[in-house]
């Protein structure tokens, strides 16, 4: 299997001398494509630092950071929003809907500027918002509104999914539906899912599961039998 991507000797540090904060310790990973993967780890561990680098919203102080065949951080910051917007899409725990837009506007934002978007409707259709589309964020619940979120990220289609926890904010029963909306981007349009969490419960459901500590990667572990969403337990 091919890897979506692969970093060597990844660092990242905040400020300088005794008050610089070391995010990132000297990371090496491989991540294939088309797995869910959780990056796992307490806060602070640095998780959504590497998440950052990875999805080219930030550089690493040294190292390199491969997708496909492409060295990210050789890029120019022009040409990282080339790959932002042609090949990853991403879902945060606080939704960044625009309040004055409809659902369906919400996801044309994203759809105007794609290469090969999908349809907004077939898009809020495949998290489950078919009937959902004409209202704004202020009709919709919380776990509707990530929904609309997650619809407006793989709107364009993107290779890579990074979603920086996404249930984080989520009662079980909504958090579930939305793993359950995430196993299906995975499953049906073959997108990289990377997601991170604190919260070890979803780590069952993972292809592969990736645990931090002090800005290292500390153990993967591929699970040989992975549960459904469903059978996530919160």
């Amino acid at each position: 299997m091919a890897n979506a991507f692969v970093t060597k000797g990844l660092t990242r540090t905040y400020g300088e001398g005794r008050s610089a904060v070391h995010a990132l310790r000297g990371v090496d990973l491989e991540l294939p494509e088309g797995e869910i993967v959780v990056l796992l780890g307490p806060s602070g561990c640095g998780k959504s630092t590497l998440l950052n680098i990875l999805g080219g919203l930030d550089r690493p102080t040294t190292g390199s950071v491969h997708f496909h065949d492409e060295e990210l951080t050789s890029l120019s910051d022009r040409a990282l929003t080339r790959f932002r917007r042609d090949h990853v899409g991403f879902v945060f725990q606080f939704y960044n809907l625009m309040p004055s837009l409809t659902a369906r506007e919400n996801v044309e934002l994203v759809t105007e500027i794609a290469d090969n978007p999908m349809d907004p409707d077939e898009a809020l259709a495949l998290v489950g918002l078919k009937g959902r589309s004409d209202h704004f964020p202020s009709q919709l619940s919380g776990g509707e509104q990530q929904r609309v979120a997650i619809a407006r990220a793989v709107a364009k289609q993107p290779e890579v999914l990074f979603c920086d926890e996404p249930t984080g904010a989520l009662d079980s029963a909504t958090g579930r539906a939305v793993l359950e909306v995430l196993a299906e981007v995975n499953a049906r349009l073959g997108a990289t899912v990377l997601m991170v969490t604190h919260a070890a419960n979803i780590a069952g459901m993972a292809h592969r599961v990736i645990r931090m500590a002090d800005g290292q990667v500390r153990d993967v572990t591929v699970n040989e039998t992975r549960l459904s969403p469903a059978e996530v337990h919160w």
